[in-house]
């Protein structure tokens, strides 16, 4: 029979995207076995798109599994597929439960998640680690060689779709712009923004802006910034086509957040922008054509791991102190 592993990770995309080097390490070392993965419906579209994943099961955690009756209902499907080892990079209540109640003798996870007893094998969660490395250390991977690409197929209707938008808008000599975040603090200011894309608009370059349907309303406010003619594609590409487009791009800009990791995995520069969180985190783009910018000298940051709504002191400092001037120095050094 053939054996069947289970990967759970029903986080935000970009930690979806950093989970994939995990997997692609699970499925080499297991040639022969099948890997699931249990994501959140937002995040489905890049499991799905790995060659390392053989199937995908959501788990709807906002609406169809959001009571403990539909949990316990889902993990008695789960059961079904006799998985005989499951791995956990997801360190919530609800992730642990599942594995509790799954009863999969080989299972793994941090020492850090919620009611952590409930895993067999428990490795040390390392903060001064990157994301990926933490997450190879669930298996038994060793060694320094832990910068493994992000893996997502493009299929032929998506590559379809992007050779349209770059003859219909005459993308060439272009750079991406991802000015959203999930967390405030996390966003660096639509204005100093306004000012990057407008430098790069006066020197003949074509500005490209995207981002999720709910980033729709930022987008139009940063184009309606700028001097110039800009691309906006917000809300109008799906995962795989934004990456897919990253890859005819020149350079992507954006905050500390998902598309940092697409860019990765289309492997091209990224400059990602640092506000109230740190790269120290572990989450800074890890392939060699890709920069970082952050104003460090504070004694307030970092004020949170995941950023926040609000900035706590009023100040806004870690954002308003790094000056586009800087940014636009880094990208023409990126882009030359």
């Amino acid at each position: 029979m053939t054996e069947k592993i289970l990967i759970i990770q029903t986080a935000f995309l970009g930690d979806a995207i950093l989970t994939l080097p995990l997997i692609q390490y699970v499925k080499k070392q297991n040639s022969d076995s099948l890997v699931d993965v249990i994501a959140i419906p937002s995040t489905k579209e890049i499991f799905a798109n790995s060659p390392s994943v053989n199937s995908v099961i959501v788990l709807d955690k906002k609406s169809k599994h959001n009571s403990f009756r539909s949990l316990l209902k889902f993990v008695k499907e789960l059961r079904k597929h006799n998985y005989s080892k499951v791995i956990s990079p997801h360190r919530s209540f609800r992730t642990s439960l599942i594995v509790a109640l799954l009863g999969v003798k080989d299972s793994t996870g941090f020492d850090k998640a919620a009611i952590s007893f409930v895993y067999k094998n428990k490795v040390k969660h390392e903060w001064n680690d990157h994301e990926v490395l933490r997450n190879l250390k669930l298996t038994d991977f060793v060694g320094s060689d832990w910068k493994i690409k992000p893996e997502i197929n493009t299929t032929e209707e998506c590559k379809k779709r992007i050779n349209e938008i770059l003859i219909n808008y005459n993308l060439q000599n272009f750079i991406i712009i991802a000015p959203g975040s999930v967390w405030f603090t996390k966003a660096y200011p639509l204005e100093k923004y306004a000012e990057v894309v407008n430098h790069f608009i006066k020197n003949k370059y074509k500005i490209v802006l995207i981002g999720g349907e709910n980033e729709k309303l930022l987008c139009k406010s940063l184009e309606l910034l700028s001097d110039g003619e800009v691309v906006n594609l917000t809300g109008r590409l799906t995962l795989t086509e934004s990456i897919e487009l990253m890859r005819y791009s020149q350079l992507v800009i954006c905050n500390d957040s998902a598309p940092t990791h697409m860019g990765m995995s289309a492997d091209i520069p990224v400059l990602t922008i640092y506000c109230s969180t740190v790269p120290e985190f572990g989450f800074y783009p890890y392939n060699e054509k890709s920069k970082y910018l952050s104003f460090n000298d504070l004694k307030c940051k970092p004020c949170g791991i995941h950023g926040k709504t609000q900035c706590p002191i009023k100040t806004f400092e870690c954002a308003e102190k790094l000056e586009p001037k800087t940014i636009i120095e880094t990208a023409l050094k990126m882009i030359s």
